[in-house]
C-alpha cells in the first residue's frame, strides 16, 4: 500500500521550534491538505517529508519503512513540486519535459506531447519557457507529475499562478493520481477541489 506516516515530528528552524510533535497517517487514494498561516511550517514539513531536512525527533515512514533506511528507493517513488517550477527558460515546453523526466527514466516525445495536451498546452509545446505566461509555466511543471510515475506526490502551492481552467487541470491530475492508488500531500491556502471522501486536513499553528 502507498501509505505515508509521520510520527512525533520535531524540527527547529534556527531558534524557532517549527514542528512540535506532529503526527499523521495517510493511505493510498487519499490527499492530505496542509494549511496554516505564513511561517507556520508548511514548506518545512514538505521538505522534511521529502527527506531534505533532518528531524530532531520522530520519523517518517513510507510503506512501513523509515525513509532514511533506503533514500534512493523512497525518492524513486516521490514527485515533488515546490514554489519554483524547476524549468529552463531557454528550453521549449517539450524539451523541459524530456530533459526533466529523462533524468529519472526514459520518456518518449509522444508521451511528453500527450502530457502537455492534458494540461492544455498542445499548441505551446514548441515555445521556449520564457515566452510563456507564469500560469502556462506552472502547467508545464504540472505536466511532469504523471510522467514521473511516482506513487507519492508532495506539492507546495500547486495552483500558484493558475487561472480557473488551470485549477481544473490541476484537480483533474490530482484526482486521477488518487484514483490510481497514489497518495498526495499538498500545502495550500485554498481548497484543493479533491472530493471530501478522499481528503484529510492538517492545520499548522
Amino acid at each position: 500500500m502507498n501509505d505515508i506516516a509521520a510520527e512525533n515530528l520535531h524540527l527547529w528552524r534556527g531558534d524557532v521550534h517549527v514542528l512540535r510533535g506532529l503526527s499523521f497517517n495517510l493511505t493510498g487514494g487519499e490527499c492530505l491538505q496542509v494549511t496554516g498561516v505564513n511561517g507556520s511550517g508548511k514548506t518545512t514539513l514538505l521538505r522534511a517529508l521529502c527527506g531534505l531536512m533532518p528531524l530532531e525527533q520522530g520519523r517518517i515512514c513510507w510503506r512501513g519503512a523509515d525513509i532514511t533506511a533506503d533514500p534512493s528507493a523512497y525518492h524513486a517513488d516521490l514527485a515533488y513540486l515546490g514554489h519554483d517550477n524547476g524549468l529552463k527558460g531557454d528550453l521549449t515546453a517539450l524539451e523541459n519535459l524530456r530533459f526533466g523526466i529523462g533524468l529519472r527514466r526514459r520518456v518518449t516525445a509522444a508521451a511528453c506531447d500527450a502530457a502537455l495536451a492534458q494540461v492544455g498546452l498542445s499548441q505551446q509545446h514548441g515555445l521556449r519557457l520564457r515566452q510563456l505566461s507564469a500560469g502556462q509555466r506552472r502547467r508545464v511543471a504540472l505536466a511532469r507529475l504523471p510522467l514521473m510515475d511516482a506513487a507519492l506526490w508532495i506539492l507546495d502551492e500547486p495552483s500558484s499562478n493558475l487561472d480557473a481552467s488551470g485549477q481544473t487541470v490541476m484537480v483533474d491530475l490530482l484526482v486521477r493520481h488518487l484514483d490510481s492508488g497514489g497518495a498526495a500531500v499538498i500545502a495550500t491556502h485554498q481548497a484543493t477541489g479533491v472530493p471530501v471522501a478522499r481528503l484529510r486536513a492538517l492545520t499548522l499553528q
